[in-house]
């Protein structure tokens, strides 16, 4: 047992001298246990944190402004259709951007954000019968009403990017690529609720659900 606590008093001691206590100010570079040999430099790069200082600019701060007239890359909206839904004279466009292929997989696409994002609130069917609901939520909007049925596009797109009573933004969870899927995905919905026998074109289909 004596030889356990020498052993143990000597690890103590030993790994103090290497390490030093907790708040120490060191004069030389930490050990590097796992060094980079393959590409030296790669795990301490002269960078900067946010709101830190820097001494390299007079105002010793390290957070720059933008020079004028730069846009961060994937920010540059040259398509207002696309990014406002609205069209070029300033109005909520009625359909969606021509940039965008109305086909199934921007349907499926919009289904899956749907389901994430707006079905908790406005439910599977968008007849605002979601979870939250149940748990004390107000009243929430049916996308079968008749007035979000004629609302055009760019308007339910530029709800769902700046929100609108107690529905928050989700432009900084839905890429606008993305809402406009979720926008396909509401239309659909509302059609499925006003869809007739006439609506179904394939023969294998028909015959399927016994139509004529």
């Amino acid at each position: 047992m004596r030889n356990v606590y020498l052993v143990t008093l000597f690890v103590c001691v030993l790994g103090v001298s290497i390490l030093g206590f907790r708040g120490t100010t060191f004069t030389a570079p930490p050990i590097d246990l796992f060094p980079d040999w393959a590409f030296p430099g790669m795990e301490v790069q002269p960078k900067h944190r946010p709101q830190s200082a820097n001494a390299f600019f007079a105002d010793g701060r390290s957070d720059r402004t933008p020079p004028a007239r730069t846009v961060a890359r994937g920010m540059l909206r040259d398509d207002d259709h696309l990014h406002l839904g609205k069209s070029s004279d300033g109005t909520f466009a009625a359909k969606l951007p021509a940039s965008l292929k109305v086909d199934l997989s921007l349907l499926e696409r919009g289904q899956d954000r749907f389901q994430i994002y707006c079905a908790p609130c406005h439910g599977a069917l968008g007849d605002g019968n979601g979870m939250t609901k149940r748990y004390g939520m107000g009243a929430t909007p049916t996308f079968h009403d008749p007035r979000l049925r004629t609302m055009p596009d760019g308007e339910i797109f530029n709800t769902i990017t700046n929100g609108k009573n107690t529905m928050m933004s989700y432009a900084d969870k839905l890429s606008p690529e993305d809402r406009w899927a979720v926008v396909t995905y509401v239309r659909a919905l509302q059609r499925a609720q006003q869809g007739t026998a006439a609506d179904v074109a394939d023969a294998t289909a028909k015959k399927t659900l016994g139509l004529p």
